[in-house]
């Protein structure tokens, strides 16, 4: 090789090794660079994750890491530390509490929990280290081998809402649980957790007693309600139970109904008061709704109406009652059909909008009164009354009353009856012949007298008599009549503070001179 060619390979070679070490310089010093900037971040990845370790001596924390610490003191201060993790591991481990018993004799137990919200799984290690000494180790087999960095805005913002959420569940009166495939309660609030404590003298375990009887969820459906009580000290609470399904899971919620139990047993009281009251009714009672079907009767209106209970029971429209009765003849004979609706018709509008009241002639002989009241919220109520026997002694007594009127008017003495206020009371025929007029009130009759007959002195005693009428002795005497005819009266007295003056022709008038009598004592 030639002195130029050796000079040319050595130029080349240590332009090569200058280039290689520039580029060596230059990575180096970015990296010093990098690592000045961001100072312990290399620390920071190679640092290992501090697991979740706890120490336990006969039941008693005696050390543990500060996550595990940490988990401690958000589960709460309610029970010792052994039962603080017991619950916390209960919902996600249920067969931990049962092997963890067992440790003793088997010296280590290893369990992975199923998947819980998220996905998110959890591994229990459990050692005896001897001598009462025990070591729980709780590990998310997923990140296990993994260092996960978490952005701290995020986490910071998730726990806050975390925190919102069970501020929320915890400070609500009703109670909230959740239960597995199981029915396992392996989730509580601190309303259900406070109850439980009490019904429970302070001393809880996993896994926690049921207050409540859930009820099942029906297939198809999402939730599902039910109404159960709580028996405290002998005090019963009760509560609406709403069964919600979640995944594998339910979610229990019980709202507090004393309120609406008690209204409703006040409301049931005074159904059956009500029912009672109607039961012993002589009066048959009808209820129709707005939309005119049968809500509530009576006994009475069986017995009335001759109408079956089993198609009473049936909640009948309006018009099937009233077409029924047509049929058992319980209703009046109409012309036809047609005038027969047309007259339901009207009943039914009439007692929608007022009181409204018939009387019902029956085929056989009965006589009802129907009543009709509208109700609230546009119902109709229907009495029907018997007053068969009312209606017999009403014509009984206008039968008697005619009778006594005819009696009355086939008398010869003219006959006037009044009472202690001067109020004309009767007249009879005669007495109407004989003065023309049926006075309203004793002036009105004596003005009468005195107009149409002479006055003097036999009137006088006759007026003067009429201020006695009411001493329980019989007065008489005579005036003239209005034909110039002698009339003798009687005053006599009659029970109920009445009094009854009679009238009779004595003899025609035959001088110009008329006798005055005076009232017999």
């Amino acid at each position: 090789m030639s002195e130029g060619a050796m000079l040319l390979a050595a130029a080349v070679l240590c332009g090569t090794l200058s280039v290689v070490l520039a580029i060596l310089v230059i990575r180096l010093i970015d990296r010093r660079l990098s690592g000045a900037n961001r100072p312990g971040s290399a620390r920071f990845l190679d640092a290992p994750i501090q697991p979740m370790v706890f120490l336990f001596r006969d039941g008693s924390l005696i050390d543990a890491t500060p996550p595990a610490r940490g988990l401690l003191d958000r589960v709460g201060t309610v029970d010792d530390d052994w039962g603080r993790l017991m619950r916390w591991i209960g919902p996600r481990i249920p067969e931990a509490a049962e092997l963890l018993t067992q440790l003793g004799r088997t010296g280590r137990v290893d369990l992975t929990g199923r998947e819980g919200q998220g996905a998110a799984t959890l591994r229990m290690v459990a050692e005896d280290l001897g001598e009462g000494v025990v070591r729980v180790s709780l590990v998310d087999p997923g990140a296990e081998h993994a260092g996960i960095v978490v952005d701290s805005m995020s986490l910071q913002a998730m726990e806050e809402e975390l925190q919102l959420l069970r501020d929320a569940l915890d400070q609500t009166p009703m109670l909230v649980w959740r239960e597995d495939v199981g029915d396992r309660i392996t989730w509580a609030n601190s309303a259900y957790l406070r109850r439980a404590e009490t019904r429970n003298h302070g001393a809880l375990g996993w896994p926690l007693p049921r207050l409540l009887d859930t009820p099942r969820p029906v297939p198809g459906a999402g939730t599902s309600t039910r109404r159960a009580a709580l028996e405290d000290h002998g005090q019963v609470s009760w509560y609406d139970v709403h069964s919600h399904r979640t995944g594998e899971q339910r979610m229990m919620f019980a709202l507090p109904a004393d309120a609406a139990v008690r209204a409703e047993r006040s409301m049931r009281d005074f159904l059956q008061t009500l029912t009672k009251t109607f039961a012993d009714l002589p009066i048959g009672l009808a209820i129709f709704d707005q939309r005119r079907n049968l809500q509530l009767f009576n006994p009475a209106l069986i017995d009335l109406t001759r109408l079956p209970a089993g198609f009473l029971t049936a909640r009948p429209t309006l018009f099937d009652f009233l077409d029924q009765l047509r049929e058992l003849r319980m209703a009046p004979e109409p012309k036809d059909y047609r005038s027969w609706r047309q007259q339901m018709a009207n009943l039914e509008s009439a007692a929608a909008t007022g009181h409204h009241v018939e009387t019902w002639s029956l085929p056989g002989g009965q006589t009802y009164r129907v009543t009709g009241r509208p109700h609230p919220d546009g119902a109709v109520a229907f009495l029907f009354e018997n007053i068969t026997s009312e209606m017999a002694m009403t014509r009984r007594f206008r039968a008697d009353l005619l009778l006594g009127t005819t009696v009355l008017d086939g008398l010869e003495e003219a006959l006037l009856v009044f009472d202690s206020g001067g109020q004309v009371i009767l007249t009879n025929e005669a007495y109407r012949g004989l003065w023309g007029e049926v006075p309203d009130t004793l002036m009105d009759a004596m003005i009468a007298w005195e107009g149409r007959a002479a006055s003097g002195a036999a009137f006088s005693a006759l007026r003067d008599a009429l201020r006695l009428a009411f001493e329980d002795r019989a007065l008489s005497g005579a005036i003239t009549g209005p034909q110039g005819q002698l009339l003798g009266w009687t005053l006599t007295s009659l029970s109920g503070d009445r009094a009854m003056l009679r009238f009779r022709t004595v003899a025609a008038r035959t001088s110009a001179r008329t006798p005055e009598l005076l009232p017999n004592c």
